[in-house]
């Protein structure tokens, strides 16, 4: 059983950043592929940015990119989510997902085995 921690969210204002950290228990977290999610209120969770199990592939959903960015300390089990010149439209919880597969470019809810409890992150106009 893996837990995730997520901290670092709170209210910023537009063109501001935050960094979000993602803290796993287990040994076994340098083989997850991590991920971040985000649901917006009355929408679906969607598909931020996922990181292999080295850091060396990433990707990113479109709205994101060029903006956010993902990183990964595997001695520090700790998965980050930087993210630069934020938009109101970027305001949500934020989740952090690991999966055992160490699959490389996954985007669905349905591809991860385990979450956290979300950080939100309010985007001030």
């Amino acid at each position: 059983q893996v837990q995730l921690v997520e901290s670092g969210g709170g209210l910023v204002q537009a063109g501001g950043s935050l960094r979000l950290s993602c803290a796993a228990s287990g040994r076994t977290f340098s083989s997850y592929t991590m991920g971040w999610f985000r649901q917006a209120p009355g929408k679906e969770r969607e598909f931020v940015a996922v990181s292999s199990w080295s850091g060396g592939k990433t990707y990113y959903t479109d709205s994101v990119k060029g903006r956010f960015t993902i990183s990964r300390d595997n001695a520090k089990n700790t998965v980050y989510l930087q993210m630069n010149s934020l938009k109101p439209e970027d305001t949500a919880v934020y989740y952090c997902a690991a999966d055992r597969g160490m699959r490389v470019r996954i985007t669905t809810i349905a591809d991860y085995d385990y979450w956290g409890q979300g950080t939100q992150v309010t985007v001030s106009s």
